[in-house]
């Protein structure tokens, strides 16, 4: 049966003329239609196309941290051990060093800057020795001349410093390691004394009204008799050194004596009711050598500045 060509070319046509079909694709564009739902106003869960707003960011974030109870809770342990933590270290602090103990030691004036060096020079001439208080808190040193202070052993030991460095480099043996050497030395003297001295008390069981501080104060006084014994060498040679020498180390040891007296043997008599003269002897030993071993730190302290 034969069919009209006309029909065949005309469907020949048609397939001919049809696009040709595009390759496979593994994956179906959907931007198109996001953005299209986007701009409708869809919500599309765990994916934001747009820009995230200030208050997604910030604000809800706040809002769940301090809704949160056990953040809540974290949070106010933290501050409490916090809390603990700095008083505890300012409770230790306050134990070696009490910035209102440090305030009194340097409560000085002019008056009693001249009065004390007085004293310490010509200690034989001052007859009332004993520290006065104000309703059991001892007085300042501006108020009671006897009162130990940190003024002077500061200053003293400050210009032994300067006075050491003119001395060796009248001399030409100054160098930074010299001084830096002769610095600590007078430093550490004081240091291993005051240790000395806390553990011969503590060991003897005295109980005494000093403190970490009255021992610096009372071995640092002996920094102004070194003075004195460096500019007697330096102005009038060996002579004038041994003799400062001398006359320093007695006035400094009367001056320790009479100033421990008040602090160390003021309960002899109770002590030796209860158990008997032992421990006031030893108390009175540690106040003479403790006067007796000045005048050997002065010497050790000043003759190799002197030539």
């Amino acid at each position: 049966m034969d069919l009209p060509h006309h029909g065949y070319r005309a469907t020949k046509q048609r397939a001919r003329a049809a696009p040709p079909q595009a390759d496979p694709v593994l994956f179906e564009d959907t931007s198109s239609s996001a953005s299209a739902m986007n701009t409708q106003g869809y919500y599309t869960p765990g994916y934001n196309m747009g820009a995230p707003s200030s208050d997604m960011q910030g604000g809800a974030g706040m809002d769940n941290l301090f809704a949160d109870p056990m953040a809540n809770a974290a949070m106010m342990y933290g501050s409490s051990l916090a809390n603990q933590g700095k008083d505890m270290v300012n409770k230790e602090i306050s134990r070696f060093m009490s910035v209102n103990k440090l305030k009194y030691f340097f409560a000085v004036d002019t008056r009693y800057v001249l009065k004390k060096l007085m004293i310490l020079m010509f200690p034989y001439t001052h007859q009332d020795w004993e520290v006065r208080y104000h309703r059991d808190t001892p007085l300042t040193p501006r108020q009671d001349v006897n009162a130990p202070d940190l003024y002077i052993p500061t200053m003293a030991f400050i210009t032994y410093i300067l006075l050491a460095g003119m001395a060796l480099g009248i001399q030409k043996r100054f160098s930074p390691e010299v001084l830096g050497l002769c610095a600590s030395t007078a430093l550490v003297w004081i240091i291993i004394e005051v240790l000395v001295m806390l553990l011969s008390l503590y060991l003897l069981t005295v109980h005494s009204d000093l403190s970490t501080f009255d021992l610096i104060a009372y071995s640092g006084y002996k920094y102004v008799g070194m003075i004195f014994t460096v500019l007697c060498g330096l102005l009038f040679g060996s002579d004038g050194y041994f003799v400062a020498l001398a006359w320093s180390s007695c006035a400094l040891m009367f001056f320790i004596v009479r100033s421990l007296k008040m602090k160390i043997l003021p309960s002899i008599s109770a002590d030796s009711m209860g158990t008997g003269s032992a421990k006031p002897q030893l108390r009175l030993y540690i106040t003479v050598a403790t006067a007796v071993f000045q005048p050997i730190i002065i010497y050790w302290l000043t003759s190799h500045l002197v030539r």
